[in-house]
C-alpha cells in the first residue's frame, strides 16, 4: 500500500501545530517486531539521501516515505527494514535521513528548533531528540536523533546557520539551546 500522508512542511506552521502533526503520525511499531525471516533488501541510502534498490534510484517520494516508516537501527549499528514477517538489512552510507529545512523560535534558553526531513517527516530538537556533532573523515557531521536509533544529518547550510546563532550567543563551549536543553556544537 503506497504512503498516502503528505510530507510535513515547516513553512507557515506553529510549533504547536508541528507537534500535533508529528503526534498524529501513526508509525508502525517497528521496535516491537522481531521476525525470524532475515536477509538483505538489496537497498541502500546514499550519503546524499537518495534511496536505491538493486542499483537504481527510487524516484517515487511516496515510496521512499513508506520505506522510511519501517526503518530502524539495530543496537549493533545496522539499519533494517522491518515488518511483522521479515527483517531486511539496508546499507546506509551516512545517516538514514537528511535535515533539509529548519525553523527556530526564540533565543537562548527559550529557543525551540525544528527540522524538516527529506523523508517527509519533521523532528523537534529536545532531550529525547538530541542534536550532536560526530567527527567523520569528511569533517564534522551534525545529527539529530529521530526515532528507533535513526539519525538525520543536517545540511551544511543548516549547520552554519546553527553555528552562527551559537557564536552570537557566546556560550562556551559553543552550542545551541532547544526546548530547555543545551546542545554543544563542538563535537565529542
Amino acid at each position: 500500500m503506497p504512503e498516502s500522508r503528505p510530507p510535513i512542511e515547516l513553512h507557515g506552521i506553529s510549533f504547536a501545530g508541528l507537534q500535533k502533526l508529528i503526534d498524529e503520525r501513526r508509525l508502525p511499531p517497528v521496535d516491537q517486531w522481531n521476525p525470524q525471516r532475515c536477509g538483505h533488501s538489496r537497498m541502500r541510502i546514499a550519503a546524499d539521501g537518495t534511496w536505491y534498490h538493486e542499483g537504481a534510484a527510487i524516484r517515487r517520494p511516496a515510496m521512499v516515505r513508506l520505506f522510511s516508516t519501517v526503518l530502524r537501527r539495530e543496537p549493533d549499528g545496522r539499519h533494517v527494514l522491518v515488518t511483522p514477517a521479515e527483517k531486511l538489512d539496508i546499507d546506509v552510507e551516512r545517516t538514514a535521513f537528511r535535515a533539509v529545512a529548519m525553523q527556530t523560535k526564540g533565543d537562548g534558553r527559550g529557543r525551540r528548533l525544528a527540522f524538516q526531513l527529506d523523508s517527509g517527516d519533521a523532528v523537534l530538537v529536545d532531550r529525547d531528540h538530541p542534536l550532536r556533532v560526530v567527527q567523520t573523515d569528511q569533517g564534522p557531521s551534525p545529527r539529530i536523533l529521530v526515532r528507533h536509533g535513526l539519525e538525520a544529518e543536517l545540511s551544511r547550510a543548516l549547520y552554519y546557520e546553527l553555528a552562527e546563532a551559537a557564536l552570537a550567543e557566546g556560550a562556551d563551549p559553543p552550542g545551541i539551546w532547544s526546548a530547555g536543553t543545551f546542545f554543544p556544537l563542538d563535537g565529542p
